[in-house]
């Protein structure tokens, strides 16, 4: 009698022996090479794939389908780290962003693609999107994005593996909340000659363990927050999709405080001169006011930053005092209550960067808004 042997992989369930049981989310999977003699041990295999499957392919995010054939290039992974994801374009003071934190999976394809364009991509990649519930935050091409400056500005997996034309790419920020649970993702679209270029970047909910060992380690200090200042007539003259009527994209200001618990208000001005803030609507306050109103029994403080030209002294009152004029602004214009709001000021002694030059000089003078409420 002929005895057939097979070489599989096995694939069991860690604690797991029910279909309805690992429907909970719960579902772990071990993997082993072993030699069987029956084909009983496929059905193992069946049984446990069609249990965990719905949840490899949870923790994957969004899967991006080519119509022609893409070959995945490069990928890089992290059970836990943040991305500071472009929602705006680059502008010298710094682009706006949203810092995600989570499960990250940063993924390079190649796509042969003598013809086509690169907004034929992005547009088949949008529509997948937009069919899986995710909101379009921001979307641009290379002059709309700040060209150079956005490419280098932007966390982009290495040549060849993916390979950006400074003059021909696209990008796209999206986001969808599922269960309370944001999930975020972003595309940088590019091509050379004969190839098309998609990097697929990634966040979602890190799982159990990933978070808790990181509650458990020495916090890494604050990014560099994001500036609010992507007005609608400012952003429409370069081409940028925005949300509806130009607002905020849905819960950014609420992410941003309780995430990293400060934010630039990067789309202030001051009247030359003085430290009273420009007549203006600023959607920063607008969105900041917003988050007040939600939320009550939270405070924040408004924290002036000046240049390092002159005394510490006069420029911790001259910041101190721009901070009190945007909490002016907050509970007379927009109907923040006093108590949930207060301003203070430190002069040049918390850098962004270097007072060398303009630029420098620049990034460092602001306003923060510093989250207080400890619950």
């Amino acid at each position: 009698m002929l005895h057939l042997e097979w070489w599989l992989w096995e694939v069991t369930i860690i604690g797991r022996n029910e279909p309805e049981v690992a429907s909970s989310g719960e579902c772990r999977v071990q993997i082993r090479f072993f030699l069987a003699a029956k084909a009983g041990a496929l059905r193992r295999v069946g049984l446990a794939f069609a249990c965990c499957w719905p949840h490899l392919l949870a923790a994957q995010g969004f899967e991006p389908q080519f119509e022609r054939n893409a070959e995945l290039t490069l990928e890089h992974r992290e059970a836990l780290g943040s991305y500071r994801m472009p929602i705006g374009p680059w502008r010298p003071i710094g682009g706006a962003v949203v810092v995600a934190e989570g499960a990250i999976r940063q993924s390079a394809y190649r796509i042969p693609m003598a013809d086509g364009t690169t907004l034929q991509v992005l547009a088949g990649l949008r529509q997948q999107l937009a069919a899986q519930g995710f909101q379009v935050l921001f979307e641009c091409d290379a002059a709309s994005c700040g060209g150079f400056d956005f490419r280098f500005d932007t966390n982009v997996l290495a040549e060849p593996e993916m390979h950006v034309d400074l003059g021909d790419f696209r990008y796209l920020a999206a986001r969808k909340d599922s269960g309370g649970k944001p999930e975020f993702v972003s595309l940088l679209v590019s091509r050379s000659s004969e190839s098309g270029f998609v990097q697929v970047f990634r966040v979602t909910e890190a799982d159990a363990q990933a978070a808790g060992d990181a509650g458990n380690s020495t916090a890494a200090p604050a990014p560099s927050l994001p500036e609010f200042a992507v007005a609608e007539e400012a952003a429409a003259s370069q081409g940028a999709v925005l949300p509806p009527n130009g607002a905020e994209p849905k819960g950014l200001m609420a992410d941003l405080l309780e995430s990293g618990g400060r934010v630039a208000l990067d789309d202030l001005a001051f009247a030359t001169g003085t430290a009273e803030l420009a007549p203006g609507d600023y959607p920063s306050l607008k969105a900041l006011a917003d988050y007040l109103a939600a939320n009550p029994a939270r405070q924040v403080v408004l924290v002036g930053h000046t240049d390092a030209s002159g005394g510490l002294e006069a420029n911790i009152t001259l910041s101190k005092r721009r901070a009190a004029s945007v909490v002016a602004y907050l509970v007379r214009d927009l109907g923040v209550a006093q108590a949930q709001v207060s301003a203070q000021g430190v002069g040049y002694l918390v850098p962004r960067t270097s007072n060398l030059t303009d630029a420098g000089r620049a990034q460092n003078r602001r306003v923060e808004v510093v989250l207080t409420s400890t619950q």
